[in-house]
């Protein structure tokens, strides 16, 4: 242990300072209690002080559920360590609890002898009863086999802010930032990016800003000082590859990938989407950067903003739209058409809970074999799955290379985890980009143009800007004649077409499936896609420091897959494929390759946990 000393506001003292190697903090409160704010600001703390983090954002759908209340409650888990993570950590070490519901609805998942930080001042004989302690559990022996620390939090931030011109309930709204600044002395965070935040957020209320930000440095004092807390600790910077490094959210990161598409392309980016949770973002992010070229449309609805997106791809734009579950089933018939006209068309389908509007805040991967099968007729379309919040940005570009080179619409499978949550992120050089630029059809002496006349190499058919001259051609969903592209309803012509459409798919230059097998001769791979990467890896590394052999990959192209997927399948006694679904991905494998793949499927709404994989894992290996 070391000493520390020099409060926020210059007063001394000294306590002890006690190295981690890694944090799992937990916010939770009411909807109204600022927890995604305050995780948020912690975050940013982390990330400038050079921490390797990962977060898991969890919220309810109801913009304000009832106060004090299970249904209601808001929380923000933040992991950050000194070496390289994957996950937001499985179970927290720290509990920051604002209201009995809090306490109540997150207890199960603390271990034993996890710091629980209660605000005293709402556990109050009402709230208790609304989510059914007969007791207050921080006067008796209920939190006996915890660290519990309590602290009246309301009422001393509105102590704090006894100078300000505030009501005492506009006061005790800044109760989350005295937490803050609690948090951020008891792990040695920055201070400065978060008064500079509240500085720029209200910089119309100069007063509210003040307050919050007098707020947050009574919480850092209060550490400081009280006796409550006689130890700090500290996680020092992670050992991360050169580069400059900013934290990313993975709707950021898609947003700032499809800009960087555009570019790489040289095409105007035009997103046409309606809002939908948790797609919404990406929309919100991109309507700011018309400097770049960006146009976006707020439609009507979900088949107004695919039809829109398919329109500007006809005119010679990078079109997107983005969307969820429920927007997915509106689009299927406009995806159609662009199946049926071969234009580029990028489809971001940000998956969450189903069927039907479901759980609009919660994770799945249930949009698979949607995205593969769900439209009428024979219409492959391409299907690309990011792995990470910061890895969006990269699948963002692979989805428009795809889309661009081979005159195809293309799903872009994210999901409410990686949407929400954040990582570090090294900012790429341009020269590392891909250039992915196009060519328009041109007149060809006197040729006549034909609009269905295909590269050899790529199957991709021409793309005519609309007033081009000479390049006039039929458009539209009816089945079209090889070359030509008129209406055709000549059998022959159709299973040609059929057949073409489906050749090109499966033609799609895609990397190999890479294999992490250190030894080279485990009898277990473990196989993912999507966001369960960093539980999976998390969990491969968990056995193989217990001594385990087990091999990892993880598939980022599911339609077409890698080459050698049957390959690699075929290698290996035990295939594990975890899918936060039912077995999408695992019925297609099955019947492609007819390997015997072992499933394990969970739909909580939640990520995998590490451990939990861990077991399954070590299960296995022994042959249970």
């Amino acid at each position: 242990m070391t000493e520390r000393s020099e409060g926020i506001s210059g007063q001394s003292a000294t306590k002890q300072v006690q190295q981690l190697d890694r944090v799992i903090i937990r916010f939770a409160g009411d909807s109204g209690d600022g927890m995604q704010l305050t995780g948020d600001r912690f975050t940013a703390g982390t990330a400038e002080f050079g921490n390797d983090l990962s977060t898991l954002p969890n919220f309810p759908a109801e913009i304000r559920a009832p106060a004090g209340t299970l249904p209601g409650v808001s929380s923000f888990q933040l992991h950050f360590a000194d070496h390289d993570i994957l996950t937001p950590g499985d179970a927290p070490n720290v509990l920051v609890a604002m209201n009995p519901a809090a306490l109540k609805a997150n207890l199960g998942d603390l271990p034993r002898g996890a710091d629980i930080i209660a605000n005293t001042d709402e556990f109050t004989k009402r709230n208790l009863q609304k989510v059914g302690y007969d007791a207050n559990p921080l006067e008796d022996d209920a939190l006996a086999e915890w660290r519990v620390h309590a602290v009246p939090l309301t009422s001393l931030t509105v102590r704090s802010l006894e100078g300000f011109d505030l009501s005492k309930k506009d006061a005790e709204r800044s109760k989350n930032m005295f937490a803050l600044g609690l948090l951020s002395w008891l792990y040695h965070r920055p201070t400065e990016h978060t008064v500079s935040f509240l500085e720029q957020k209200f910089a119309k209320k100069p007063e509210i800003a003040k307050a919050n930000i007098a707020a947050f440095q009574a919480g850092w004092n209060y550490g400081e000082t009280t006796e409550s807390f006689s130890v700090s600790y500290e996680v020092k910077p992670a050992k991360l590859a050169p580069g400059v490094y900013r934290n990313i959210a993975g709707n950021q990161a898609l947003a700032y990938g499809l800009i960087a598409a555009s570019v790489q392309s040289k095409l105007p980016l035009f997103l046409g989407s309606y809002p939908i949770t948790p797609a919404s973002d990406i929309l919100h992010e991109l309507s700011k950067h018309k400097r770049f070229g960006v146009r976006t449309f707020q439609a009507e609805d979900e088949i107004a903003g695919v039809g829109a997106a398919l329109g500007a791809a006809f005119g010679g734009a990078l079109g997107v739209t983005t969307t969820s579950g429920p927007g997915v089933v509106l689009k299927g018939e406009t995806v159609g058409l662009a199946v049926m006209t071969e234009l580029p068309l990028i489809l971001v389908d940000v998956q969450r809970a189903g069927p039907s509007t479901g759980m609009p805040t919660k994770t799945e991967q249930t949009d698979l074999l949607m995205a593969m099968f769900g439209r009428n007729g024979e219409s492959p379309v391409p299907i690309v799955a990011p792995a990470t919040p910061s890895d969006c940005f990269d699948a963002a570009i692979e989805a428009a290379r795809i889309a661009v080179k081979y005159r195809t619409p293309v799903y872009l499978l994210s999901d409410g985890y990686l949407a929400n949550g954040s990582e570090p992120w090294r900012l790429p050089e341009i020269s590392e980009l891909p250039d992915i630029s196009t060519t328009f059809a041109e007149k060809v002496d006197d040729e006549e143009f034909q609009p269905y006349k295909r590269d050899p190499d790529t199957l991709a058919r021409p793309w005519a800007v609309p007033g081009t001259p000479g390049l006039e051609h039929r458009i539209g969903g009816i089945e079209k004649a090889e070359g030509s592209g008129n209406i055709s309803y000549d059998p022959n012509n159709h299973d040609l077409m059929v057949r073409l459409r489906q050749a090109k798919i499966a033609g799609i230059d895609v990397p190999d499936l890479e294999v992490d097998d250190p030894t080279g001769d485990a009898g277990v791979l473990v196989l993912g896609w999507g966001s369960t990467y960093g539980s999976i890896a998390a969990a491969v590394r968990r056995i193989r420091k217990a001594g385990g052999k087990v091999a990892q990959a993880h598939l980022r192209h599911l339609n077409p897959l890698p080459a050698n997927t049957g390959e690699v399948l075929k290698k290996y006694d035990k295939v594990l494929l975890p899918e936060i679904n039912l077995g999408q991905l695992a019925l297609l494998l099955r019947a492609r390759y007819l390997v015997d793949i072992i499933s394990y499927n969970r739909v909580r709404g939640l990520p995998f946990k590490a451990e939990e994989l861990a077991g399954v894992i070590q299960d296995v290996i022994d042959g249970d």
